[in-house]
């Protein structure tokens, strides 16, 4: 018995021991792992970034649009699962989906719910596709179906940039740029301070021997603009527009222009140091966010060509502003030419592109 009693002592103060030699252990090795310098891992390189954040972001939109499994009791009435549009999984898999997209999966949904190779679902003044646009979502995912013919075609009465537009718009829009009655003296007269009429800017041009060919005008509605240079000049001006409740594009091509339907956020699709002049019209004023301006302007200057103007037209804004916000991010682009009529707008400003 006393044997017994013996042994089973011996075993426990041999675990015991055990038990305070492991723990000893363990914790000296914590602290010495703790003690060793830890390695810096490298910077993830930038590009890399956006291009996981774009995948993510793709993938993000998608998860949202998985068909989900409810438990359904009682009291809760089962939610019907929601099917990706077989054209979008098609189209990711082609070409990633812009990031904003995901902001908005219903939206995007119903703009790549359709049938394919028959008509497109209708949308007659582009809400769907242009609040997709303005919120980020852009370019938008390609699709296969039919666009819907315009109803009724407008009929071309003559091929000159300034014969009347169907009635249907003049009467409609007149005061937005419609009517060209009141649209064939712009840009050629000088009629207050903020005005600089179009033989003044060729004055300019030929001044500094640096003639204009090839234009692109920022926010330029139904592309009157572009259609004096087209007669006085013979020089090609794109228009960049958005159609917001009234059919501009569609006016700009009756006018046989050229309308680029893009948001004033996206990069300009122009290639590097082509231009010879950009206009930025009432679209470009102090409604949009700092941020978002000073890309632009620096895409601006990316598709100048050395010599090329910037004409900023009309720009508005409150006076405290343009001296301490707007001026100075102009001016980063070069000697900020100004032609003020008062504090709150700058108009007629030429601005010569940087030299390159």
């Amino acid at each position: 018995m006393g044997l017994t009693m013996g042994l089973n002592m011996l075993l426990l103060m041999a675990m015991v021991a055990t038990n305070i030699l492991s723990l000893y252990y363990l914790s000296s090795s914590s602290t010495f792992l703790q003690s060793r310098p830890s390695t810096p891992s490298p910077p993830v390189p930038d590009h890399l970034l956006q291009q996981l954040h774009t995948i993510r972001a793709t993938i993000n939109h998608l998860t949202r649009l998985q068909p989900t499994t409810t438990t359904t009791t009682t009291t809760t009435k089962p939610t019907k699962p929601t099917i990706i549009p077989s054209d979008l999984l098609i189209y990711t898999h082609i070409s990633p989906i812009a990031s904003a997209c995901r902001d908005h999966p219903e939206l995007l949904h119903r703009y790549m719910n359709y049938s394919p190779f028959s008509l497109c679902p209708s949308d007659p003044t582009n809400i769907l596709a242009e609040t997709l646009i303005l919120n980020g979502c852009h370019p938008l995912p390609r699709r296969r179906c039919f666009s819907h013919s315009p109803t009724p075609s407008p009929s071309l009465s003559s091929s000159h940039p300034f014969s009347p537009l169907p009635s249907i718009w003049s009467s409609k829009y007149s005061n937005l740029g419609f009517d060209m009655k009141s649209e064939r003296d712009r840009f050629l007269v000088y009629k207050t301070d903020l005005d600089l009429p179009i033989s003044q800017l060729v004055q300019l041009s030929k001044s500094s021997k640096s003639p204009i060919r090839l234009g692109l005008d920022i926010g330029g509605g139904t592309g009157t603009f572009a259609a004096q240079m087209k007669l006085l000049l013979n020089a090609t001006v794109i228009t960049t527009t958005m159609n917001l409740g009234a059919p501009y594009n569609e006016a700009a091509a009756v006018r046989g222009l050229v309308p680029l339907h893009v948001p004033l956020q996206q990069r300009l699709p122009v290639f590097d140091g082509v231009l010879d002049l950009v206009r930025c019209g009432r679209a470009m004023n102090r409604w949009i966010p700092t941020a978002a301006m000073e890309f632009l302007l620096y895409d601006v200057d990316r598709v100048l060509r050395g010599g090329g103007y910037l004409w900023l037209d009309r720009f508005f804004s409150k006076g405290v502003d343009l001296d301490k916000v707007y001026g100075p991010l102009i001016g980063k682009l070069g000697s900020l030419c100004q032609n003020e009529a008062s504090q709150s707008d700058l108009g007629g400003c030429v601005e010569s592109s940087l030299p390159r």
